[in-house]
């Protein structure tokens, strides 16, 4: 049988890049490091680490023995988790990742609020642009917004909004936008990081579905919805962002919503989570209540 405290040893190995430094993360000697692995990979009958003197790198096997290790390991934290729920309600860590712009507005707060609710649970946010790898990077929960691309995670939906085309008063002062046409001919601030930035469908008065194409390249490109809303408060184009997001600026007249009679696609938000066999119930609960918060305007 496996010694779930060797995985834990060979998975901080590969994390730390070599045994000195995992000795020191796990607060152990490096021999004892060393021994660990290498009964591991007599137990195996497989060698997981190719060794020199400047550093360690998985072999095949090792790779994707860290990988099952990650799981396996994160199964059993779970479920150590859930047997201390039953006595003290929910512990451990929960990690989560959100975009900057939704997690500021949204998840941080609906987190603050989790928190108050099992203060023996220890939070960890982290936001970012980029999508991270749940099993590798050690993620509970992932909130993405739009289209899901194929994936082996579980999604759970929580919301959905809509887009809308934006510009500054002063922009328009200087372009007319009055038609999808004109829309078309605008200068725009697109986001880099999606495949068609500038090709929509859009429901029009009549409730006809037309493909919208931007006619020219984007006039300035930005990897964030912060960028793009930046860009539009400063006269910059027109751009296509979420209602939640420029709500506020067009209260306060920094921002015009164009062609309030046409609808473009509403998006998603979805939390993700590895599929695991036993999903851990601080997951659920914050599923849960993430959702009941946003339906009820919390």
């Amino acid at each position: 049988m496996l010694n779930l405290q060797r995985l834990a040893i060979f998975v901080a190995v590969v994390d730390a890049g070599s045994f000195t430094a995992a000795a020191v993360t796990l607060g152990q000697t490096k021999a004892v490091v060393s021994f660990n692995i290498k009964q591991l990979e007599s137990e195996l009958g497989v060698s997981l680490l190719v060794r020199s003197t400047r550093r360690l790198a998985l072999t095949d096997a090792g790779e994707r023995f860290y990988q099952r290790c990650l799981r396996l390991l994160q199964d059993a934290e779970n479920v150590l988790d859930d047997v201390r729920r039953d006595h003290h309600g929910l512990s451990g860590v929960l990690r989560i990742t959100t975009t900057p712009e939704y997690g500021a507005q949204v998840v941080v707060p609906a987190l603050a609020a989790f928190s108050r609710l099992h203060p023996r649970l220890r939070i960890q946010h982290v936001s970012s642009s980029y999508h991270a790898d749940l099993i590798s990077e050690r993620f509970d929960v992932a909130i993405r917004l739009g289209q899901l691309a194929d994936s082996s995670h579980r999604a759970a939906l929580i919301d959905s909004f809509a887009i809308l085309p934006v510009a500054a008063p002063d922009y328009l002062a200087r372009h007319s936008v009055g038609s999808l046409t004109q829309l078309a001919q605008a200068q725009w601030i697109a986001h880099s990081r999606l495949s068609s930035p500038l090709s929509w469908q859009v429901i029009t008065p009549q409730r006809q579905a037309v493909l919208f194409k931007v006619e020219d390249a984007a006039t300035l490109m930005g990897d964030s919805a912060a960028a793009l809303l930046a860009f539009a408060l400063h006269g910059a184009g027109v751009a296509l962002l979420p209602e939640w997001l420029v709500r506020p600026a067009i209260a306060e007249g920094k921002l015009c919503a164009l062609l309030a009679d046409h609808q473009f696609p509403a998006q998603s938000i979805y939390a993700l989570y590895p599929n695991t066999r036993h999903v851990p119930e601080k997951v659920r609960a914050f599923i849960d209540f993430l959702r009941e918060r946003v339906a009820t305007g919390g």
